[in-house]
């Protein structure tokens, strides 16, 4: 055993994988799970743990795995995470506790995700229960959202007993973790599904079909159905466009529809009659992981896919692994290009896409170099779909029909600690509804703190 490298992780081959939507990680064995954990040094100052955003206690968790004591090694990660099968799967672990792995100074970092991954996986499979309160608190909290700050808040209050409820706008629970991350990097039935049912044992109850701000609101939910505290956990589920020529066409989506309609709806599944246009040539403008998720999907359904980003390779902010994948199987990269207009023929459906060069000048205000166009360097690239991938912000119902609930200059909501306290006194709010859209691990972060707050809060 070579302890400076990690033990390798088996995927699906690309070829075969770009024509399915299974799973392309198949991860860790029981064999390969306990030799990549005897690389952990189990530091008695551990920076993996400062470097997580849930603050799972990692050196122990590993400490009993590499005893094959897997009971034991989920008890430690659901002390504080409450869904770590998704985290192992979607968690920028390179960034976070990986990046700030000892082992990996000398070598290759603890492959800390996929053990995580491992765990959680034997325990839903096992069905490994939950530990419940041992006394129940008779306070009504109320959770908005039912995707990873939502779920998070959730489970850890009910994990101090008090009775939770999570009232969820679509006829699914899961939020971004169904409608936005497809079925080959996170499967729904296998590991989403079965981890929410892990929170709802806990005795959190789920309520759909609930839009809040429509159906109910929140002064209405804390006047007649007596909550004491919410949590809102709504995401950012309103997409951005340019505003460029053409973005009206038919043909264009958000990657935010493209992607619902294929993970939610499964419009890729021929058993199911979600429309979708298949296109031959498609062409995703952005750079992140959710444009990696709209190309790939893209490229499953049979499209030849570009991916347009206007600046480079280093600047992309995908993580490293969805842009291997991407390559991998098939997607093409236009870097240092930003689209000028979206070319349409007479009938109004897209038939292609004008671009400009870009150079890199000066760092912005986000430490990235700016891009600045090269004049006179414009061309066209075939397309009959384009997908905006250009991020998304909080939906404005609830705010507007919530008296006293203060936003900032992007519409997201304000805060006024790390508790995620807003203005208006009892409710709190995390995720991607209070800095925009970001990554799940943070979410969860913030749906962690939310819970603190609330606790504290109700404990006065």
């Amino acid at each position: 055993m070579d302890i400076l490298k990690k033990v390798p992780v088996r995927d699906q081959n690309p070829k075969v994988r770009a024509t399915n939507f299974d799973e392309v990680c198949l991860g860790y064995n029981m064999d390969e799970a306990v030799e990549e954990a005897q690389r952990c040094m189990e530091c008695k100052n551990p920076q993996c743990v400062k470097g997580c955003p849930v603050a799972v206690d990692i050196p122990n968790f590993i400490g009993a795995l590499k005893k094959s004591n897997i009971a034991e090694a989920y008890n430690v990660i659901t002390q504080s995470s409450a869904l770590p099968a998704v985290c192992g799967r979607v968690c920028p672990q390179e960034s976070q506790c990986e990046g700030k792995c000892i082992r990996g100074i000398k070598g290759e970092p603890v492959s800390i995700g996929k053990l995580e991954r491992f765990v959680a996986d034997y325990a839903l499979e096992n069905d490994f229960k939950p530990k419940k309160p041992n006394e129940k608190i008779d306070k009504k909290v109320a959770v908005i959202g039912s995707g990873p700050a939502g779920l998070t808040c959730a489970g850890d209050l009910a994990r101090l007993g008090y009775d939770v409820t999570v009232f969820e706008a679509l006829h699914k629970y899961g939020g971004v973790l169904v409608y936005g991350i497809p079925e080959f990097r996170l499967p729904k039935e296998k590991v989403v599904q079965k981890e929410i049912e892990k929170v709802a044992e806990m005795g959190v109850k789920f309520e759909k079909n609930v839009i809040v701000g429509k159906s109910v609101t929140i002064q209405q939910l804390m006047d007649n159905e007596k909550f004491v505290a919410i949590f809102i956990g709504s995401g950012a589920g309103l997409p951005k466009f340019m505003n460029i020529p053409g973005e009206n066409a038919n043909g264009v989506f958000s990657a935010n529809e493209y992607l619902t309609r294929n993970n939610l709806m499964k419009a890729f599944d021929e058993n199911y009659d979600t429309p979708i246009i298949i296109g031959k040539n498609v062409v995703v403008v952005g750079g992140g992981n959710v444009a990696m998720d709209a190309a790939r999907t893209a490229l499953r359904l049979g499209s030849n896919v570009n991916i347009v980003y206007r600046r480079g390779e280093k600047e992309l902010p995908a993580r490293v692994e969805e842009v291997h994948h991407a390559k991998e199987e098939g997607v093409q990269f236009d870097l240092l290009r930003n689209p000028k207009r979206i070319i349409t023929n007479e009938n109004g459906d897209v038939c292609g896409i004008e671009v400009i060069k870009m150079d890199l000048g000066e760092p912005d205000e986000s430490g990235r170099r700016s891009p600045i166009e090269v004049i006179g360097s414009e061309y066209e690239i075939k397309a009959d779909v384009v997908i905006m991938a250009l991020g998304t912000s909080p939906n404005p119902l609830i705010s507007s029909t919530t008296e006293g609930l203060d936003l900032d200059r992007r519409k997201c909501i304000v805060t006024t600690d790390e508790f995620g306290q807003t203005t208006k006194v009892g409710v709190f709010a995390g995720g991607d509804a209070v800095t925009g859209a970001a990554t799940v691990i943070l979410a969860m972060g913030a749906g962690k703190a939310a819970a603190e707050g609330i606790h504290k809060f109700l404990s006065e």
